[in-house]
């Protein structure tokens, strides 16, 4: 990691907030991969490029992108400089699976009100005693959030698409994450999906855009993120996230984060005392 990237990370005791993640990347690009929450995104310096749902997206000045969970995304610096950015993960209990299809296909929200509120969250989540604020303006940035994805009715459809519907690579990713920790054999899987190994990763990768060995990756390392941000040691976490060993963790995760297991862990709190402020 370069002298001008850093990141800090942590996770406040807010309802529905699994995580608040701030960084400045010059450099790092991370490769396709999901997350289980949602991802809110605002970039205060530079731009970010990145792949969702097998489309080309953008953070223009000023946008808010908010980036669905179960769908493989990417990401890089869109300008020489790289970008500075803050992240809030929200759980599903602020926005539901039915909006996963609208949030796809507009990700990224120009509204100088909603962008504002973010900014404002952060601030509050960086300071500990301002747990009540931080949940009056989450629940405001919900509602907010819910009218911009709520598809207009149309007479005779369901409004959205879900990317939970049936067929067999909804199964096999339902066999993914209950077997996210002690994993399971592609043999294993079209055994009990009764299906050929070469169609379950081929209708994986259809369905998803990603296949299914980097989607357990993924998982495993978003699992990972949360029990090093909870306190426990990086030999402890390989094995609890479903890694062979502290080293399969490192490569994995430093590929993602751009940093170590240890050093995203050792940002906690101190990464907090130090937030971009914005005006109430």
């Amino acid at each position: 990691m370069t002298p001008r990237e850093e990141i800090s990370a942590w996770r406040p005791p807010v309802p529905g907030v699994t995580e608040v993640f701030h960084a400045r990347f010059t450099e790092h690009t991370y490769p396709l991969h999901v997350h289980d929450d949602w991802t809110l995104l605002i970039v205060d310096d530079g731009a970010v490029r990145y792949d969702l749902d097998r489309h080309e997206r953008g953070t223009p000045d000023g946008t808010v992108s908010l980036l669905p969970p179960y769908v493989p995304h990417n990401g890089s610096p869109a300008t020489a400089h790289g970008f500075r950015k803050r992240v809030l993960y929200l759980d599903m209990t602020q926005l539901d699976e039915s909006l996963i299809g609208p949030a796809v296909d507009s990700p990224d929200l120009v509204d100088p009100v909603l962008r504002r509120r973010v900014g404002q969250l952060h601030t509050a989540l960086a300071h500990p005693g301002e747990e009540l604020e931080a949940e009056s303006r989450l629940a405001l940035i919900g509602g907010r959030l819910r009218a911009h994805l709520r598809p207009a009715p149309v007479p005779g459809s369901v409004p959205g698409r879900s990317v939970r519907a049936g067929g067999v690579a909804h199964d096999l990713r339902d066999l993914l994450d209950a077997r996210l920790r002690e994993g399971i054999t592609l043999q294993e899987a079209a055994s009990l999906l009764h299906a050929h190994p070469a169609h379950l990763v081929r209708a994986f990768g259809a369905a998803f855009g990603i296949a299914p060995h980097q989607y357990v990756t993924s998982r495993r390392v978003g699992l990972a993120r949360r029990l090093l941000l909870d306190g426990r040691p990086p030999g402890d976490v390989a094995p609890a996230a479903g890694f062979y060993d502290q080293a399969h963790l490192t490569r994995h995760f430093k590929r993602v984060w751009g940093v170590t297991p240890g050093r995203y862990a050792r940002t906690g709190r101190a990464g907090a005392a130090r937030p971009v402020v914005d005006q109430p």
